[in-house]
């Protein structure tokens, strides 16, 4: 599966939400798993979409035929468009599906890994992260995806954003340490979305 996230400031947030509403066109694309997105917590009027893909050549080929007709309607919308692709690596928790109406936030984070260290990181991922985020209560589901050039992406679902600063406060730091993520990681960005209902695909 290809994950694609898109990060953009909008500028005029009528005219993007209502463009928004138009990529609901994608639902007869051949390949196409899902779409979702909404508004950074932290950050004003910065918006986050990820969609998902059965495989590069189903989205390749939607981008070469469609993507441009659909995207039209959110022309002159937002600026600064950042826009990564992700192969599907493995589930966090259990049974990955693309569906965002189960949750109310997300949570993204983009890692650069030193290249000597990203297999310690993708095991770190897997025996210390995974199982930690797996038994909080309110963690949903989530996926870690990896990107040409050391870079990996980890998607949390989260029922609220009072499950997820559960998690945070009291585990984190601990995790971090046993992970020897410090060593890892070269560089760390990260968002927590608040999913708008109406942008799901």
């Amino acid at each position: 599966m290809l994950v694609k996230w898109i990060r953009c400031t909008v500028v005029d947030r009528r005219g993007f939400e209502r463009g928004q509403r138009k990529w609901a066109g994608l639902l007869g694309e051949p390949g196409f798993r899902g779409q979702g997105g909404g508004w950074s917590r932290g950050r004003q009027g910065v918006a986050h979409v990820f969609s998902f893909w059965e495989s590069r050549s189903f989205y390749d080929s939607f981008m070469a035929r469609s993507h441009d007709r659909l995207a039209v309607a959110q022309s002159g919308t937002f600026k600064d468009a950042q826009v990564k692709l992700f192969d599907y690596r493995f589930d966090v928790k259990t049974g990955f599906e693309p569906r965002f109406t189960d949750a109310d936030l997300v949570r993204v984070a983009h890692c650069r890994i030193h290249e000597d260290r990203a297999e310690h990181f993708t095991l770190m991922q897997e025996k210390v992260w995974n199982p930690a985020m797996a038994g909080s209560p309110g963690m949903v589901r989530g996926l870690f995806g990896e990107a040409p050039g050391h870079e990996f992406l980890v998607l949390s679902m989260w029922q609220s954003a009072a499950e997820h600063g559960k998690y945070r406060t009291e585990r984190v730091e601990r995790l971090a340490l046993r992970a020897q993520t410090e060593a890892d990681v070269a560089a760390l960005t990260g968002d927590i979305v608040e999913l708008e209902a109406t942008w799901t695909v």
